[in-house]
């Protein structure tokens, strides 16, 4: 048993409210730069709906994440060395900017420059990759609260592989949204597929990045990612993914997504697992004994050799501590009601999602009938087979099962939690219906629906005795020097500006650089002056020439 430290995400479909807060928050932070303008490492999809890139779920066309031969091992689906060295210099498994969409800007300057007319200018969108005029066709949310439509779930990949009554009937079913993000797996493909070694899986606490000095640009971790959280930045040739926002975890604070969620609905912790297991229980024949196995990857932060084995690897005391009052273990493993998005592409993904029990709420409501009933809530959930199937498709690799485990919980806690609240009587039947305590259902009450700051976000400090502060740290893509950023001069757009910011701001160094008026305000970059965050109440070095001594030759 080799114990290791894997930081994990959940989400609670419930909550959402698709207002893609967490999408804009994390584009500012991470991809406000030239050349990823399409980039989004968080997005939000409608569900039913062809996702963000178009049917990324598709392996079948796109070639991502393992297959199991048929001597149980596992190889990645588009192929092993020999095939990357044969398509190294042409990659048949990419996704086009057509997949993605044409980003665009707007030709503003006509609004403000325009002749006095009798009609109002009109600012055309204009390529950011061609600086010509464009016609915008799709878009990174462009199948927003179109769930069920004949407009986009008709290209649905989970959808192709139901039954055409499932089709037809299915708009009348329900709609719900699906953030996503980098799933940070344990068996990661993209890792496995780059050539250069450049993608790599941090030791400490699982975080997969991209090592951009490393990087070639051959983008076959692009293709062997079966969810397409990576992106190419076309314009320093690298890659670049979602870093579950590193310089935040280290200091103990959650991503940015989590911070700006509206809904509340993401939940950060730690996960213990033994590394040793990983590579058997993705192997597992059966698609439907993914969920289970991945699940016993996981290892009981209370177990007492499981502590010393942590120990004997190096894990200090409050890393164990943040294990064992992490939330993601409580859903995963106590609760059981988290479910991982597509086990069947055998990467073992660690964000996972609480399934949605509003659409069955919401046909009961329909009904008359009384919608937070625990019998007519179960009986619902029976007979709504279209949705359970379709949750399925996403979560359990199309076992039912799991799906309906979650829901009959959800209902329960649902129904159980109104008669306390209304002064009644807890029905303890209810409980054992799911096999749960009412104890241990108030807890998952707590959890999902009042819980604090504090127990949403377990997040344990990075120990840097050895290493240097983290005050400042980041990936060299903060900078519009980074590697692969073409030097000074080389950076003008096609309107002669970048589309995003050139300031050395992190998430991090953001606090300090928005100061009160009076404080200090500290420079991102030594010799440059951030103009926008200066607040007046000191002159910072380098925003005025040096003082000339007296007598010096001018």
């Amino acid at each position: 048993m080799r114990v290791m430290a894997q930081m994990s995400m959940i989400m609670n479909l419930d909550k959402c409210i698709g207002c893609h807060t967490c999408s804009v928050t994390c584009k500012q932070v991470w991809t406000n730069r030239t050349g990823v303008e399409y980039a989004w490492f968080n997005n939000v999809e409608t569900k039913p709906g062809v996702g963000y890139p178009r049917q990324y779920e598709d392996q079948e066309k796109w070639k991502g994440g393992w297959v199991r031969t048929k001597r149980g091992r596992l190889k990645l689906r588009a192929g092993g060395r020999l095939s990357k060295l044969l398509h190294i210099f042409d990659n048949p498994d990419l996704p086009v900017i057509d997949d993605y969409y044409e980003p665009w800007t707007y030709d503003y300057d006509m609004l403000t420059t325009a002749p006095a007319g009798t009609q109002s200018p009109v600012a055309r969108p204009k390529s950011l990759l061609t600086g010509k005029n464009m016609d915008i066709k799709w878009s990174g949310n462009w199948d927003d609260n179109l769930g069920g439509s004949q407009e986009t779930a008709a290209d649905d990949p989970i959808l192709a592989t139901m039954s055409e009554h499932v089709k037809m009937e299915f708009e009348n079913t329900f709609m719900f949204y699906l953030p996503r993000i980098c799933e940070h797996c344990l068996n990661p493909a993209c890792v496995a597929a780059c050539p250069s070694g450049a993608m790599y899986k941090r030791e400490e606490d699982g975080i997969v990045l991209v090592d951009e000095d490393g990087c070639r640009g051959w983008r076959m971790c692009v293709s062997a990612c079966p969810y397409k959280k990576v992106y190419f930045n076309h314009k320093t040739g690298k890659a670049e993914k979602c870093t579950l926002c590193y310089p935040l975890i280290e200091q103990g604070k959650p991503t940015i997504c989590s911070e700006t969620c509206v809904g509340r609905l993401r939940y950060l912790g730690l996960m213990l697992y033994d590394a040793d297991a990983v590579l058997a229980a993705a192997s597992i024949e059966n698609d439907h004994d993914l969920l289970d196995a991945q699940r016993g990857v996981f290892l009981d932060p209370f177990d007492p050799e499981v502590i010393a084995a942590a120990k004997a690897e190096g894990m200090e005391d409050d890393w164990i501590l943040a294990a064992q009052n992490s939330p993601i273990y409580k859903l995963i493993a106590e609760y059981k009601i988290a479910l991982p998005l597509h086990p069947e592409y055998r990467t073992m993904p660690m964000v996972w999602y609480i399934p949605p029990l509003s659409p069955v709420v919401d046909v009961v409501s329909t009904t008359q009938a009384d919608s937070e009933d625990a019998r007519t809530l179960f009986a619902a959930i029976d007979r709504l087979r279209i949705p359970v199937q379709y949750l399925a498709g996403l979560f359990s690799a199309g076992d039912v099962r799991p799906v309906e485990a979650s829901l009959k919980k959800l209902a329960a806690m649902r129904s159980y939690m109104r008669d306390i609240n209304l002064g009644r009587p807890a029905d303890e039947r209810i409980a054992r219906a799911v096999g749960m305590t009412g104890e241990t259902m108030q807890a998952m009450y707590r959890l999902l629906a009042i819980a604090k700051y504090e127990d949403r976000y377990v997040i344990p400090k990075a120990h840097v005795e050895t290493a240097r502060e983290l005050d400042e740290l980041a990936c060299s893509l903060d900078t519009d020097g980074g590697p692969g950023m073409g030097g000074p001069g080389q950076n003008a757009g096609p309107f002669g500006h970048e589309s995003g910011m050139p300031l050395a701001g992190t998430v991090s160094n953001y606090n300090e650089m928005t100061g009160k008026a009076g404080e200090k305000t500290k420079p991102t970059t030594p010799g440059r002056v951030n103009l926008l965050n200066w607040t007046g109440g000191n002159v910072p070095p380098g925003m005025f020439p040096p003082k000339k001594s007296p007598g010096a030759p001018a």
